[in-house]
């Protein structure tokens, strides 16, 4: 038995092994295949792939001006104020520590009372949102930052509420299977198009003014200030090292290379970090500069003072009522359908109920780490869907949020470091992942129109709105529509004018039932609250019934994983 295999078995037999349940421990409920270093490695590759949210975030965030105030009445956005610019960097740095740490607390809490290798974080989406469309570009929108985040901090307690109340699960549980099915493929997408852009990837898509995007890849000297690439189109050289870094993590992955992903994060930050080179990271301007002087402190500490506990709990105008509501309802959507999504794919789903395990603590730890979160100056925090990177390498247990909370925690000091990874390091895992998430897309029912119609809604929108929430939001309104005519059609003519519909085979959520697609959500669905209310109101009325089984966790099965942890055995179908 070698060092590795001894620390496996060592740390499955501690009670650290019995309380994640890993493989080897003495837990009833432990999960089959998993280990301790996988857990390791697998927290590790997510860090490096979330790592970008660290700048990315704090750069769209301060775009709102923080807490800074613009005094010069003729110039409104304060651009080129030696003033308000120099409190803007300042802002920015406190966002760069406040992004890193809860982040790092968000992740500690889902890890530990989850048992789910998911990391919370900002999400880009939201912060975009919060920024642009709230606060507004330097304040100037109708909702100042500080109110702004009283709106995000009264959001959080609203949803430990309805998570609680198990509201948030039972939203989920009704979405239609067909919507289910295509969340996964959707989202795969929308992660391919994150990647495949300049902001946080290779750069391969950039803007046009008639047809939004088209192919990018040029130099940085080629790019107007919108962002559209004049000449030179495919011959930037960060976007070919993207490309580079792409093929070598598809090429590991292949092989079944462990940590294939990390090594290839890893390999491209190095190469760009040399300078004097056209792929670097710290190019000869005044960002490039400004970057390699944050880079060589390596080791930096920078307090949270300008943006801590700065919430105006001013509720007197609509304005921020309207955006409490939008943050509420588009935070349902999006983080419940990422949530599930992660779930499915990482095998965690109980078919017979539709839920997953762990996930009334899920969502009671995404809503607390949204408010806690407002109290360090950020947008909602959201379940990150780059938490499948860490699936992808064998993680399944709260060990690989944890690890990764851990990396998080540990960029506070060497934020100059973490903060340094180029996105087309990152993008290119971006990319193969959202491949491996889209292979559910071949179980939707494209024979019945009422079900592939809103499930290309549902998949088309989300990387085109670049919001998993209207995605679905298109997916579910145009069912709802589509299927609630057909009823009524169906039943003012007493069957004569029926729409013909196709029965489906599938392994929801029974790989052996044949019946109506239609139906399958409302299947065996038995358990739609939270075990402790479904428990109480037993006692209350003191009712018993032994055949319908409402444990929240349930076991999971591993058996299409091999040895390795490897996916590739995973059927990765109906990715909710």
């Amino acid at each position: 038995m070698g060092r590795i295999s001894k620390l496996n078995h060592y740390v499955a037999a501690s009670p650290i092994g019995k309380y994640f349940r890993l493989d080897g421990s003495l837990s009833p409920l432990s999960r089959e295949g998993t280990k301790f270093t996988t857990e390791v490695r697998a927290g590790i590759a997510t860090f490096f792939t979330m790592a970008y949210i660290i700048t990315v975030n704090s750069a769209i965030i301060a775009d709102s001006g923080g807490s800074c105030e613009c005094n010069n009445k003729l110039n409104k956005s304060c651009i080129g104020d030696e003033t308000y610019e120099k409190c803007l960097g300042i802002i920015k740095h406190d966002l760069i520590i406040s992004t890193a740490l809860i982040t790092c607390i968000g992740t500690t809490i889902m890890g530990l009372f989850s048992n789910l290798p998911i990391a919370l974080a900002p999400g880009m989406g939201l912060s975009a949102y919060f920024t642009y469309t709230v606060v507004g570009y330097h304040g100037n929108g109708k909702i100042s930052y500080k109110a702004a985040l009283s709106a995000v901090f009264l959001e959080g307690i609203l949803f430990v509420i309805l998570s609680i109340l198990g509201i948030r699960q039972y939203l989920a549980r009704i979405i239609p299977m067909s919507i289910k099915t295509a969340t996964g493929t959707g989202i795969g997408l929308f992660l391919t198009f994150i990647g495949l852009q300049k902001s946080a990837g290779i750069g391969l898509i950039s803007y046009d003014p008639s047809t939004l995007v088209t192919l990018g890849g040029c130099p940085q000297s080629d790019l107007d200030e919108t962002g559209r690439c004049l000449n030179h189109h495919m011959e930037s050289a960060t976007t070919l090292l993207g490309i580079f870094g792409f093929i070598i993590i598809t090429i590991l992955t292949l092989y079944k290379v462990k940590g294939s992903l990390s090594i290839g994060i890893i390999l491209i930050s190095i190469i760009s970090w040399f300078k004097n080179t056209s792929f670097t990271y710290f190019p000869d301007t005044k960002v490039g500069e400004n970057r390699f002087e944050f880079f060589k402190k390596v080791v930096s500490f920078h307090l949270v003072d300008n943006n801590l506990a700065v919430m105006n709990f001013d509720f007197s105008t609509s304005e921020v009522w309207v955006a409490l509501l939008t943050f509420l309802y588009v935070d349902i959507l999006d983080t419940t359908g990422t949530l599930y999504s992660i779930a499915k794919f990482g095998g965690y789903m109980n078919h017979e109920t539709g839920d997953f395990e762990g996930s009334t603590a899920a969502f009671i730890c995404d809503a607390i780490s949204i408010s806690i979160g407002a109290l360090f100056g950020i947008s909602p925090v959201t379940a990150f869907i780059e938490s499948s990177v860490g699936i992808n390498e064998g993680g399944r247990t709260g060990i690989t949020a944890l690890v990764t909370s851990f990396c998080f925690g540990i960029s506070i000091f060497f934020a100059p470091i973490f903060a340094s990874i180029p996105p087309w390091a990152t993008g290119p895992a971006l990319i193969v992942i959202g491949s491996m998430m889209a292979r559910s897309i071949k179980n939707i029912n494209w024979d019945y129109i009422g079900d592939s119609v809103p499930a290309f809604l549902t998949i088309a929108l989300m990387p085109l709105t670049y919001s998993i929430a209207y995605g679905l939001i298109a997916g579910i309104g145009s069912y709802i529509i589509i299927n609630t005519t057909v009823t009524l059609i169906d039943k003012l003519t007493k069957g004569y004018i029926k729409a013909s519909r196709k029965t489906f085979n599938g392994d929801w959520p029974d790989e052996n039932m044949t019946l109506d697609y239609n139906s399958q959500h409302l299947a065996n669905s038995v358990n739609l609250f939270p075990t402790w209310l479904v428990r109480s109101f037993k006692h209350l009325f003191n009712r018993n019934d032994d055949n319908v089984d409402n444990s929240e966790n349930p076991e999971i099965k591993m058996n299409d994983f091999d040895s390795n942890n490897n996916l590739n055995n995973l059927n990765v179908v109906n990715t909710v």
